[in-house]
């Protein structure tokens, strides 16, 4: 008998409609049910794609027994942390306060208000290793809301107001200077791991945004030590098992330091942030090794993740056939059988390191042990041409992978992974003029403006021809960021005037007074406390993403209030993100574009033409960090300020290079458009 989760739209919450939980959605229902029967809530978060999520349904929610208790004892609710992540911030902040650290499945008892006074993540249907067993839980819970109320319910007052209370952060800077990135740079370095590359040790997250930093610090200083630690972070996760190494795309994260035995799903952002890394990776090294990474990741994405409409779903499980990760593993003779020439299985099974012993619980997670520079000396193949081979082998592994059984898809599709999604699309279609790669991100593009506003109103989730939920800041910003990209790919003013009505709405709708955004609207449901997350997890924060987008639209079109606004969230910030830059980093890179120098690129014109075209790619193959451009035939209604009395020498495409809305003599000559841009403070390229 199907419980009420099964009208749900969320693929997580429908993986729980058949519990014999009574389990409700989030919602007014659930919380006056809590206050009618006098009942606490248990509150349970998590998310398609997550491992153990699955391992505490199969376990507890699907066993008769555990499910009689919550059933009697509670008012269970059941949350896609993806869908709602004002509802996750809110209750991992009270977790994190009441056990020192957090995660998913995510386990919360609430009072029928919605005050958190008891949580954890996974609980065990056994005690185990000093963790209780679920059961013992919900029997200890229940105990205490009978006989010791007064404690309960003064537990979630005090802990509602500590997740409540402003943000702890140190005193505002006073000013934004390029010594809060030298002592970043200086903390990245301390905390660096030679070896393996990133930071930390197990488990071991890519993060994306730390080593953009250290791409941008090489493009300003030629810093040689940022760009060795950046590389070698990159190179390194892309030999690993991190790393699909026959269908492209990364796992969420590494359970080892070394990036070999991956935590197996699959998440969009991931995805999109890392392509775009290594795309600019790519543009400052001309490493074709990168490019080989760029290709694969967004050749996954487009193969696998990718509507039919345009929109790129959130993820894929870990799990397949109830076995985490079996449908990336191999044996010798599964690799045999799949590449037909015996002399590429061979090199195949030793350019991968497969052995009969295996790596991972005696089979293969495929990786690269060894540089490609190695390989291909001892295979006496150029760099180039074992990519070639490389590449041949994975098509060939891929096709035979087809026909195992594949994991789950959720195939939601989020508004701020998507945003992240498109920027990526279009600077790869910017820089590698792949019709394929604009097509897509023009067509996601146009699937974001059609699919996910109802009512001139920008919604966070949509699946199945229906969107729900308001969006949140993030959502608003990356997708802000995303239209920019593109519109700066192909000078479309209707994504230019997308970007500004995301800016708008973050201004009117999401400002806090002391600076920086809210993560909800100012007309969001009535929650415990109004979430303001500021912290880069693998993922931008909203409101770093929201401060890139204010910087670049004031860039183009010179609005002040933008920069004001920016300015003031980063202040209160870069105190604390040079002193923890691997969490703030994608601050640290807004920062970076806010101290300049910027440059602001007019190209007059038709888009159409050859030496529009020719005087396009002078911007287009290097590394621009900050840089913006605005492109047409002229200034119109919904097109950057930027271009505003600029008219084209003679009839041809011509090019206006300026700073601070100064510019320098206009040109029509792609040579002279380089080296006027390398003599303003930017790298030749």
């Amino acid at each position: 008998m199907p419980n009420r989760l099964a009208d749900e739209a969320s693929p997580y919450l429908l993986q729980h409609a058949e519990n014999p939980v009574d389990w409700y959605p989030w919602g007014p229902e659930a919380f006056q049910a809590a206050q009618e029967q006098d009942r606490p809530i248990f509150l349970s978060i998590g998310y398609a794609a997550c491992h153990w999520c699955h391992v505490m349904a199969h376990e507890s929610f699907e066993a008769v027994g555990t499910a009689a208790l919550m059933n009697e004892y509670f008012i269970n609710i059941k949350v896609d942390r993806e869908e709602r992540p004002d509802v996750d911030t809110i209750y991992m902040d009270a977790v994190v306060a009441m056990t020192g650290q957090g995660g998913w499945p995510m386990s919360v008892f609430l009072t029928p208000e919605g005050k958190p006074f008891y949580g954890g993540t996974y609980f065990p249907p056994e005690r185990r290793f000093n963790i209780p067993a679920f059961s013992e839980v919900l029997e200890h819970i229940h105990t205490e809301w009978q006989s010791n109320r007064e404690r309960i319910v003064s537990l979630g007052d005090n802990l509602t107001d500590r997740i409540s209370t402003k943000l702890d952060l140190p005193e505002s800077a006073d000013e934004l200077n390029l010594q809060i990135l030298d002592r970043a740079a200086e903390n990245l370095l301390r905390s660096f791991d030679w070896q393996h590359g990133g930071w930390g040790g197990a488990p071991k997250f890519p993060q994306s945004s730390a080593i953009e930093n250290l791409l941008r610090r090489h493009n300003r200083y030629q810093d040689k030590l940022a760009l060795e630690m950046a590389t070698l972070t990159l190179e390194r996760m892309a030999r690993g098992g991190i790393y699909d190494q026959a269908g492209g795309g990364f796992h969420r994260y590494s359970v080892d330091a070394i990036w070999l035995t991956p935590h197996f799903e699959k998440m969009l952002y991931d995805n999109a942030l890392l392509a775009r890394v290594y795309l600019h990776a790519w543009q400052e090294t001309s490493n074709p090794f990168f490019w080989h990474v760029v290709e694969g990741i967004l050749g996954f994405l487009m193969r696998e993740m990718r509507y039919s409409s345009g929109g790129f779903y959130a993820s894929l499980d870990a799990d397949s056939e109830g076995e985490e990760g079996k449908f990336y593993i191999w044996t010798p003779a599964e690799i045999r059988n799949a590449i037909q020439d015996p002399a590429l299985a061979e090199m195949a099974l030793d350019v991968f390191g497969v052995t009969e012993k295996g790596n991972f619980e005696g089979v293969n997670i495929l990786s690269l042990p060894e540089s490609l520079e190695a390989i291909a000396e001892r295979n006496n193949l150029r760099e180039r041409e074992l990519l070639e081979q490389l590449t041949k082998i994975k098509l060939e592994l891929l096709e035979a992978r087809s026909s195992r059984v594949r994991p789950a898809t959720d195939d939601k599709i989020l508004t701020s992974w998507n945003g992240l999604t498109l920027a990526a699309l279009a600077e790869a279609a910017r820089v590698s003029g792949r019709a394929e790669y604009l097509s897509a991100a023009q067509q996601l593009a146009d699937f974001l403006l059609t699919s996910l506003y109802m009512d001139g109103k920008l919604m966070r989730s949509w699946r199945g021809g229906k969107a729900q939920h308001s969006a949140y800041l993030e959502d608003h910003a990356a997708l802000g960021e995303g239209m920019l990209s593109l519109y700066q790919a192909d000078f479309n003013n209707r994504w230019f005037r997308a970007a500004v009505k995301c800016a708008e709405e973050v201004l009117a709708h999401f400002s806090d007074p002391i600076g920086g955004f809210f993560d909800t609207r100012d007309d969001h449901e009535q929650l415990i406390s109004r979430p303001k997350s500021i912290q880069d997890t693998p993922i931008p924060s909203g409101n770093s993403l929201a401060v890139s987008l204010l910087l670049k639209l004031a860039a183009l079109n010179g609005d002040e209030l933008y920069v004001e606004k920016a300015g003031a969230a980063l202040r209160n910030v870069v105190t604390t993100a040079e002193r923890i830059p691997s969490s703030f980093a994608a601050w640290l890179n807004a920062l970076d574009f806010a101290l300049g120098p910027q440059l602001q690129l007019a190209l007059i014109g038709d888009f159409t033409e050859e030496k529009f075209q020719k005087l396009m790619q002078v911007s287009d193959q290097p590394f621009l960090p900050r840089m913006v451009r605005a492109g047409g035939k002229q200034h119109d209604e919904g097109s950057p300020a930027l271009l505003s009395d600029r008219e084209p020498l003679a009839g041809s495409a011509t090019a206006y290079l300026c700073q601070g809305f100064a510019c320098k003599l206009p040109t029509t000559d792609p040579e002279q458009l380089k080296k006027l841009i390398y003599e303003s403070g930017m790298p030749r390229g």
